[in-house]
């Protein structure tokens, strides 16, 4: 195995599993905010905290490559499912730019749940 194959898929899932820890951990101090505009797309507002720890284990679980194809199979679910409840206004660009960057961030995590996590994960250990 090269370096490239060794080091590059711990950084992709850490890019990819940035956006996720972050989107989670930013939505506690906004709850309302957050809860109101899942309801303004008919999703009960209950499900913010199982939005937020969707997020943020799958992103940590991702990040450290420990079951590492299960997360990516849950982020992407969640991924593509939010793309299409909240993104579908295709009249307005910002709308068309995050529909694509949550279709882009699935095909990354259909990526991991194809190949695994890589050479430098927990997932890799025997």
């Amino acid at each position: 195995m090269n370096a490239l194959q060794t080091y590059l898929p711990t950084i992709g899932r850490i890019f990819l599993a940035l956006i996720f820890i972050l989107a989670g951990l930013g939505k506690i101090p906004a709850i309302e905010g957050n809860v109101g505009y899942m309801e303004m797309f008919g999703v009960p507002g209950i499900l913010i905290w199982p939005t937020i720890i969707v997020e943020i284990v799958g992103g940590v679980l991702l990040a450290v490559g420990f079951k590492a194809r299960w997360a990516a199979a849950a982020l992407g679910a969640f991924t593509l499912i939010a793309a299409l409840i909240f993104h579908t206004d295709f009249s307005n660009q910002m709308e068309m730019t995050s529909f694509l960057k949550n279709i882009a961030i699935t095909g990354g995590m259909l990526y991991v749940i194809a190949f695994g996590a890589g050479a430098l994960a927990i997932d890799s250990r025997k």
